[in-house]
């Protein structure tokens, strides 16, 4: 832990250092800078802590992976972000800021409004994102009505743009219901839902857990090819770090509600530090 909050009062007393010698630049905030965040749950009338103080940032364009074993902690911090904590958890301490904005001081409602619009989200499972008895298309027209002023037909349109975009057979797959399509093409269209109101932070929670390796990929490279096109920030979380250390910018080792390393991919896959890094990076023989 040292060393994770030196390196980071380094990078911040340079950018200060920077910010003084040109005080008529303006510096683009990160879209999300989460601070000493602490989560705790309520059992028997007391207050557990769950997540111990995380802090990482993601800029425009960058993606941070989240990596760490199942109950570290990561999908919780994630909800956090999100606002959509169960009613048995509870933040006690620290700062969620989106573009600048602490969003914890926000009233609810304001922070509902982000989600969809200016934070997308996709689920570890293809098919919470679908409801089983309405088609693909309908949802996603709802979807994009309930945040733009469009026509049906203008809706339409946008969302057969946004499954070509992610590879899908647009007509086809936009006239299915949920359960005649493949896990990876649900998954794909949850992408192109999460991505077609051009959100400026997308969180991917374990995107390819219920895919099978080739699926899995497929799906990892449409999520880099669109953020390469909106310049969206991509908060990836994963239990696998060698299945994510390639896509990401920057990664951060969850464990037991602790980040214990964080810094570069490039970093972290052959210079890591800590011993459960090097465990995670050995669960797998290769890199995929």
């Amino acid at each position: 832990m040292p060393q994770i909050m030196d390196k980071e009062t380094t990078h911040m007393e340079k950018a200060q250092q920077e910010n003084a010698a040109s005080p008529l630049v303006a510096v683009e905030a990160p879209v999300l800078e989460v601070s000493q965040l602490q989560i705790f749950t309520r059992q028997e009338k007391q207050q557990r802590p769950l997540v111990h103080g995380v802090s990482f940032v993601i800029p425009r364009g960058e993606t941070l992976a989240l990596v760490g074993e199942s109950g570290s902690g990561k999908s919780v911090t994630a909800s956090a972000v999100l606002g959509l904590m169960s009613g048995s958890l509870g933040i006690s301490n620290g700062e969620i800021r989106f573009r600048g904005d602490n969003v914890l001081d926000w009233p609810n409602k304001k922070r509902r409004g982000l989600r969809g619009r200016e934070i997308g989200f996709i689920f570890q499972n293809y098919q919470e994102s679908f409801t089983p008895f309405i088609t693909v298309g309908k949802q996603m027209n709802e979807t994009l009505r309930s945040h733009e002023k469009l026509t049906r037909r203008q809706a339409k349109v946008h969302a057969l743009e946004w499954l070509e975009q992610v590879g899908l057979p647009a007509e086809r797959v936009y006239s299915s219901y949920p359960f005649q399509l493949s896990g990876g093409q649900l998954q794909r269209a949850a992408i192109a839902g999460a991505m077609m109101l051009q959100p400026s932070l997308l969180i991917a929670d374990e995107p390819t857990t219920a895919l099978d390796v080739l699926s899995g990929e497929k799906v990892l490279d449409v999520l880099a090819s669109l953020q390469k096109r909106t310049g969206c920030a991509v908060l990836l979380i994963s239990h696998d770090l060698r299945h994510v250390v390639k896509r990401a910018s920057t990664i951060a080792v969850m464990k037991d509600g602790h980040i214990v390393e964080l810094d570069t991919a490039e970093h972290i896959l052959y210079h890591c530090h800590h011993e459960y890094t090097q465990q995670l990076l050995n669960a797998r023989p290769y890199i995929t």
